[in-house]
């Protein structure tokens, strides 16, 4: 499958939904936001949200600082 993730293509193989795309990039869900095809997608959705080839991925990641 090829996905767009910060404007970055990218294959992918065995994908079904966002929470395989994270697993697979070793993102805790909890830790980001995520975007896709310009829709934000509920954290409690993200297990129930089929990715489909071509899709646009943006990742945005929460950092600590002080």
């Amino acid at each position: 499958m090829r996905l767009t993730i910060n404007g970055a293509e990218k294959e992918f193989q065995g994908l079904d939904t966002v929470a395989d795309l994270l697993g697979e990039m070793g993102l805790d869900p909890r830790k980001v936001v995520v975007e896709l095809n310009e829709k934000i997608v509920r954290r409690t959705q993200i297990g129930e949200t089929p990715l489909s080839e071509e899709d646009t991925i943006e990742i945005l990641r929460f950092v600590g600082g002080g």
